[in-house]
């Protein structure tokens, strides 16, 4: 039984492609943050009516590389929605 344990594979595990951010340790986007969540909560959850706020946390996010850049439109938001 034991020889069965040291013949196995070790699992090596790999981050996924999204979903998988760096933590905003140092506070730079709680700001944002905290205003999309309090939108979430004054609209009884409801994400489309705080679409200024979660663009404005993402951009936040983005320009201080704590997620990769990427097109609005691959975030579900319309480029006519990018300079509100």
């Amino acid at each position: 039984m034991t020889s069965q344990i040291y013949s196995q594979k070790k699992f090596i595990p790999t981050a996924p492609d999204k979903g998988s951010f760096p933590l905003d340790h140092d506070s730079l986007c709680k700001n944002q943050f905290l205003l999309y969540v309090s939108c979430i909560r004054r609209n009884e959850s409801d994400s489309a009516k705080c679409r200024q706020q979660a663009q404005d946390y993402l951009s936040c996010r983005m320009d201080n590389n704590l997620m990769d850049r990427t097109e609005w439109s691959r975030l579900g938001f319309r480029k006519d929605t990018a300079n509100l």
